[in-house]
């Protein structure tokens, strides 16, 4: 009998995204010129689920739009990349929208006006009908909270970082972080909390303690934006296939290098084979 694909319930965020290509960065009171404006869906949320249903497995994105019609672009462009859009909720106002500039490096500077985001209510959702939910923290701190005491397993990414209450992340069966957002935890009270390096790969630690650690591939970088997100995708994908440690740190570290090697958070989001693939010739 062929095994049902795993069910992950995505809770957060989804926005446009408005990019911009620069030589470099702007400081403080600095204005830089740059190319075109383009257009991408994004918001951590949106990026997670299509990332999650790229890799093979049936994901369901809980976030809100508004009812502009930049909402319903991004709903029917989910829908069409095998997201299940069935439970997402369409408000009055404006759709989350991101402004992001991208150096010649790939670095990024992001500004989010949260828009329906800010009124996502999750209280009418089965979330114990997914094997895992994903979330992150680019809605309200209650609908985190809510999520963590209802969900079977919560994977959560604390980005962008702020409070979380520690009774929230204590029902978490992972953290994941990157390395100024792990500042904000005790590693020591965690289960399970997996810090991202960026191109130096990531480390998992069990209450604390190192298990894991794995170095990331070399890749020609693009852009960085939604690396972080495809990241927790293919690290949850390998969490309810019941991956040990370090096979999901190597996969997850992997799919988020590939990620990078093309322009905007949902530029190149890799299949489960080509992950594998890419693995297969590294050890080879």
């Amino acid at each position: 009998m062929t095994r049902a694909r795993a069910r992950v319930g995505v809770v957060g965020s989804v926005n446009v995204d408005l990019v911009v290509r620069c030589e470099a960065l702007p400081r403080p009171g600095e204005t830089v010129l740059a190319g075109d404006v383009h257009r991408f869906p994004g918001g951590k949320a949106g990026n997670q689920a299509t990332a999650l249903a790229r890799l093979g497995l049936d994901a369901a994105l809980i976030a809100r739009v508004g009812d502009d019609d930049l909402g319903q672009w991004l709903v029917d462009l989910l829908a069409a990349n095998d997201v299940d859009t069935g439970v997402m909720q369409h408000g009055t106002g404006a759709t989350g929208t991101a402004f992001i500039a991208v150096d010649a490096a790939g670095e990024n500077q992001i500004i989010v006006s949260r828009g329906a985001n800010a009124d996502l209510d999750v209280s009418s959702v089965d979330l114990a009908g997914f094997d895992a939910v994903l979330a992150q923290m680019e809605v309200a701190a209650d609908v985190i909270d809510e999520v963590a005491l209802r969900a079977r397993a919560l994977v959560l990414n604390v980005a962008p970082a702020r409070p979380v209450d520690p009774a929230t992340l204590a029902r978490c069966a992972v953290v994941i972080a990157n390395e100024l957002e792990a500042e904000r935890l005790d590693l020591a009270t965690l289960a399970h909390c997996v810090v991202t390096l960026g191109s130096r790969g990531a480390v998992h630690f069990a209450h604390g303690r190192e298990v894991a650690r794995v170095t990331a591939p070399a890749v020609t970088v693009v852009d960085t934006v939604g690396a972080g997100d495809v990241f927790c995708a293919a690290y949850t994908s390998q969490f309810v296939a019941g991956a040990d440690a370090t096979t999901a740190l190597a996969f997850a570290v992997t799919a988020g290098s590939m990620a990078t090697q093309a322009l905007g958070a949902q530029g190149f989001l890799p299949t489960t084979e080509e992950v594998t693939s890419w693995l297969a010739r590294a050890s080879s």
